[in-house]
C-alpha cells in the first residue's frame, strides 16, 4: 500500500463537504479516489464508499438535495452531551467509554428515526462491497468494541454504512448479524491510525475545529506515514456548516464550500499524494 484516504465524521455537512473536496479537486486533476485504502467513519463512510464504488459524486449530492428535505433529527442535547462527556472522561478505560455509550444509545428513544438512518445506506447507488480496500468503521453497543468492516467481515455494505452514521442518541443502534452498533465516531471522528503501512496520508476531517487536535495527533503517530496532509473545513465552510451538521439543508450549500475550498488545497495535497 502507498497511499491512503481518511474521511471523518461530520453528519450531512461533512458528507456533503468532502465529496464537494473530493470533486474540486477532481477538477482540478488530482484524484484522491486512487488511494489504495479508504477509511471511513460515520459520514466519511458514505463518502468513501462513494468513492471507492466509482458513483457519480455530484450527482449523489444532487440525489440527496432532492430526496432529504425533511427537518434534522430533534435529538436531545441533554443526552448528547452526557454521552460526550462520558466518552472524553479522562478517567474511563476508552472501551469501557464506549461500553457506556453503547448502552446509553440502546436505551434511547430514537426508533422514529430508524427509517432516516436506513435511508443513508439504501441511497448508495452501489450496495455491494467494492473489490478494492474500503474499511468502515463502528462500535459495538453492547461491549464498546471497536469494529472494522470491510469485504471479508460479512457484513452488507448498506448496514456497514448505516452503522457507522449510528449517532449515538441520535439515531438507533444498527443490528447486523445479531449484534447492534453504533457510530465508528465514538472510538474517533477520523480512525486515521489504521492507515497504518501507507506512505502518503491525506485526511479530510469535517469536525476539525471541534475535536481535540491530542486525538488525531497519536492516530497518525501510530500509522507512521512518511507524508501527510489534513484538511479541515476553512472559514467560509465552517459558516457554511452552522450549528447542526445533520441538517438536510447543508446538502447543497456544504457540497459548494468543499469544492471551493479545494482550489487552496491542490498543491498541497498533490505534493504529499505524488
Amino acid at each position: 500500500m502507498t497511499t491512503a484516504l481518511v474521511l471523518g465524521g461530520g453528519g450531512v455537512a461533512g458528507i456533503a463537504w468532502e465529496a464537494g473536496i473530493v470533486t474540486g479537486l477532481r477538477r482540478l486533476g488530482l484524484d484522491l479516489g486512487t488511494a489504495d485504502r479508504i477509511i471511513g467513519t460515520s459520514a466519511g463512510s458514505v463518502v468513501g464508499t462513494l468513492v471507492a464504488t466509482g458513483a457519480d459524486l455530484e450527482e449523489a449530492i444532487a440525489h440527496q438535495t432532492e430526496v432529504d428535505t425533511g427537518p434534522p433529527p430533534a435529538a436531545d442535547m441533554d443526552e448528547v452531551m452526557q454521552a460526550f462527556a462520558v466518552l472524553f472522561d479522562p478517567n474511563l478505560d476508552r472501551r469501557e467509554a464506549r461500553r457506556r455509550v453503547g448502552q446509553m444509545a440502546l436505551a434511547a428513544r430514537v426508533d422514529h428515526y430508524a427509517d432516516r438512518l436506513a435511508a443513508v445506506g439504501e441511497r448508495l447507488p452501489v450496495k455491494e462491497w467494492p473489490e478494492r480496500e474500503l474499511l468502515i468503521t463502528s462500535v459495538d453497543a453492547a461491549t464498546g468494541e471497536f469494529v472494522v468492516w470491510d469485504r471479508s467481515s460479512g457484513a452488507p455494505l448498506v448496514l456497514a454504512v448505516a452503522s457507522s452514521c449510528a449517532v449515538p442518541m441520535v439515531f438507533p443502534p444498527v443490528e447486523i448479524n445479531g449484534r447492534r452498533y453504533v457510530d465508528g465516531g465514538v472510538r474517533s471522528a477520523t480512525n486515521a491510525d489504521l492507515a497504518a503501512g501507507a506512505r502518503a496520508l491525506v485526511v479530510l476531517e469535517p469536525l476539525g475545529n471541534l475535536t481535540p487536535r491530542a486525538v488525531l495527533e497519536a492516530e497518525m503517530a501510530e500509522a507512521g506515514v512518511s507524508a501527510s496532509y489534513v484538511v479541515h473545513p476553512d472559514a467560509a465552510s465552517t459558516a457554511v456548516f452552522g450549528e447542526n451538521v445533520l441538517d438536510p439543508a447543508l446538502w447543497g450549500p456544504a457540497f459548494a464550500a468543499g469544492i471551493d475550498q479545494a482550489a487552496a488545497l491542490a498543491e498541497p495535497i498533490a505534493a504529499v499524494w505524488s
